[in-house]
């Protein structure tokens, strides 16, 4: 890949909110993943595991969100939320290793989410677009329990949606002077 070729990549890549319903086959997936784990990390500590999400899960997951939407912001915002997430076509987790050192959780932490940006990319190159998301739901407690996760042991990093895109969003970026500070 030339350096052009690289910068377009990195420049053209979105995130996806709107997926076409085809799924994607699992061997592109398992590419990308192959790809994320060439990540700077560490010590070499490798802290990211990559859970691939099944209908049971989701569907699990999809319940949560539209109850705790619903909680929140009402019965009609729950139908759209339950509707919107229930139409993504592919959902994997990202964790991290989680100890008692703090400094190498903040480091591990870092480390997976240079790899998820590893993901986005290796997807993105093959026509996938992805949607990183934290919300809510993956705080709650109940969640932990869906995915089968031990937050003693794992931090969620992220639910990442994954599909074809149905659009792809425009986006800008402050000028590179605005992002710069000179030290003396």
């Amino acid at each position: 890949m030339t350096p052009d070729a690289l910068g377009e990549l990195i420049r053209s890549r979105r995130t996806v909110n709107d997926f076409r319903p085809e799924p994607v086959v699992a061997e592109l997936l398992l590419e990308a993943i192959e790809l994320a784990r060439w990540a700077p990390n560490h010590k070499h500590t490798e802290p990211w595991r990559f859970h691939l999400l099944g209908p049971e899960t989701v569907a699990a997951i999809v319940e949560l969100n539209t109850s705790l939407v619903a909680e929140k912001k009402g019965a009609e915002a729950a139908a759209v939320k339950r509707q919107r997430w229930s139409a993504v076509p592919g959902w994997l987790l990202v964790t991290s290793a989680r100890g008692d050192d703090e400094l190498r959780n903040r480091e591990d932490y870092a480390a997976t989410c240079c790899a998820v940006q590893n993901l986005s990319l290796a997807l993105w190159n093959r026509g996938v677009g992805m949607k990183w998301t934290t919300g809510d739901v993956t705080r709650h407690p109940r969640f932990a329990e869906i995915v089968g996760l031990d937050i003693d042991v794992r931090d969620v990093v992220g639910l990442m949606w994954y599909g074809y895109p149905a659009k792809v969003p425009v986006s800008k970026r402050k000028p590179v002077e605005e992002i710069v500070e000179e030290r003396p």
